[in-house]
C-alpha cells in the first residue's frame, strides 16, 4: 500500500506513543496530524456525535479517549459542529474507520484531524487506558508520532509532566467569542437574551432561537453594563472550559445579574459559577462526566433523564437541606444517579437557576431540552418582563 493509500485509509504506518504523568505508556499508530500535543487526558462514553465532541470548546486542552472502538464511520460534514474548529488537543480511538459511509459525509475524520492540525493515536487498547484512568483519575498525557517519537520515553514523560495542569486553569477567554453578535428569533420574537460566550456550542443558541428568542452573544469579558444594554428579559452562562475556581470574572459578573432580579439560566460551567456566586465551593472530580448517557434525576419532578455530560469540576453543595445564601435561599435541583454529584442548582427566592449537563444535547438525548421551556417560563412570569413590555408600547 503507498503511503498516500494508507492516509486516505486513516491507517498510516507512523507509529506513535501515548504517555500519561503517572509513567505508563500506549503504543499505536499516528492519527490525524503527525506530531506531537499535550493535554489533560480524559475519556468519553458517547458511542456517537463524535464530531459535536471534537468541536466543543468545553474540551480545550483535553485529550480525549473515546471508548467507543469504532469512530469515523460516518465521517465528518459541515452541519454538525458545535463550534468553527475542533478543540480537542488530541484524540485516542481504537479502530478507526478505513472509509467513511454515510450519506451527509463530505470527508473522512482522519482527513479533517490532519487539516486542523490535531495530533492523535490509533490502534490503542482504549478499554485498558480508560480503566487505568478510572482507577488513577484523569491526568496529564502527551502523545508523539513521526519524528517527536525519537525521544526517549524518560525525556517524553519529563515534557509531559511540564505541561500545565486543568487545576487552576483560567481557558474561557481563549475560546469565546471576541466580538458580540446577535442570533435572531426563529418566528416571532417573544424575549431577548443577553448570553455570555465561556465557550458556548452552537446548538445552545439555536434551542432558544427555536422558542422565539433573540439571543445576544456577549464576550466572556463582557460588563455588567454590557449585558443590560441589550435590554434583556433573562441572561444565560454558558458551558466552558477551565478551573471554575479560576474564574473570577464570571462569577461576579453573574452576581450582578443576580444583585438585579433579571431571570437567568446556566448550564455546565454556568453551574459551577452559579454555585460559586452563591459561596458554594467546586472541586475537581476523579475522572469526570463525559458522554451522552448519563442519568440525572431532577429532583423537582422526580423525572429521571439521560443526559450529555462533559464536566470535570463539580459544586459542593449540600444535597439534604436548602442552603441560605447571600441571594435567598438555593437548593440542589437535580443530582447524578451515579455518583450522587450536584447536577443542578436553583434559587428559591429569585429567579436563577442551573444544570450541570447539557440540554441542548447535540446528537443526543434530548431528555432535557424541556429546560430551555423552564426558562421561558420564567421570563414570562417576571415583572420586569411585563415592564418592558409595557414601556415598548409606550415608545
Amino acid at each position: 500500500m503507498t503511503t498516500s493509500a494508507r492516509e486516505a485509509t486513516g491507517t498510516t504506518a507512523n507509529p506513535a506513543l501515548l504517555v500519561l504523568e503517572d509513567g505508563r505508556t500506549f503504543r499505536g499508530r499516528a492519527y490525524g496530524a503527525v506530531g506531537e500535543t499535550f493535554g489533560e487526558a480524559v475519556f468519553s462514553t458517547g458511542m456517537t456525535g463524535y464530531q459535536e465532541t471534537l468541536t466543543d470548546p468545553s474540551y480545550h486542552r483535553q485529550v480525549v479517549v473515546m471508548t467507543a472502538p469504532h469512530v469515523g464511520n460516518t465521517g465528518v460534514n459541515d452541519e454538525d459542529p458545535e463550534s468553527a474548529r475542533i478543540w480537542v488537543a488530541g484524540y485516542v480511538v481504537r479502530d478507526p474507520a478505513r472509509t467513511p459511509s454515510n450519506w451527509r459525509a463530505t470527508r473522512s475524520l482522519d482527513q479533517e484531524l490532519r487539516d486542523q492540525g490535531v495530533v492523535g493515536i490509533s490502534g490503542v487498547d482504549t478499554r485498558a487506558l480508560t480503566r487505568h484512568l478510572r482507577e488513577r483519575g484523569a491526568m496529564r498525557v502527551g502523545i508523539f508520532s513521526g519524528d517527536a517519537c525519537a525521544a526517549g520515553e524518560e525525556q517524553l514523560l519529563a515534557r509531559v509532566r511540564e505541561a500545565p495542569a486543568m487545576k487552576g486553569a483560567d481557558l474561557a477567554g481563549e475560546v469565546a467569542t471576541q466580538q458580540a453578535y446577535v442570533v435572531p428569533a426563529i418566528g416571532e420574537k417573544r424575549f431577548t437574551v443577553a448570553a455570555v460566550d465561556l465557550g458556548i456550542k452552537g446548538m445552545t443558541p439555536h434551542r432558544m432561537a427555536e422558542r422565539g428568542i433573540e439571543v445576544h452573544v456577549l464576550p466572556a469579558t463582557a460588563t455588567v453594563e454590557d449585558i443590560y444594554a441589550v435590554r434583556p428579559d433573562g441572561v444565560f452562562f454558558s458551558n466552558g472550559p477551565g478551573d471554575p475556581a479560576a474564574a473570577e470574572h464570571p462569577v461576579a459578573l453573574m452576581r450582578g445579574v443576580l444583585e438585579r432580579g433579571t431571570p437567568l439560566f446556566g448550564i455546565c460551567f454556568g453551574n459551577q459559577i452559579l454555585g460559586r456566586s452563591l459561596g458554594f465551593g467546586t472541586f475537581k472530580l476523579k475522572y469526570g462526566h463525559r458522554g451522552i448517557n448519563q442519568p440525572v434525576q431532577d429532583r423537582t419532578t422526580g423525572k429521571v433523564e439521560v443526559t450529555a455530560h462533559n464536566h470535570g469540576f463539580a459544586v459542593d453543595a449540600p444535597l439534604d437541606r436548602v442552603s441560605d445564601t447571600p441571594f435567598g435561599r438555593a437548593e440542589v435541583s437535580h443530582v447524578c444517579l451515579n455518583d450522587g454529584v450536584v447536577e443542578g442548582l436553583r434559587l428559591l427566592d429569585k429567579p436563577a437557576f442551573s444544570v450541570q449537563y447539557h440540554p441542548e444535547a447535540a446528537a443526543g438525548p434530548h431528555d432535557a431540552a424541556y429546560l430551555f421551556d423552564r426558562f421561558v417560563t420564567l421570563m414570562r412570569d417576571n415583572p420586569q418582563h411585563s415592564a418592558k413590555l409595557m414601556e415598548d408600547q409606550r415608545a
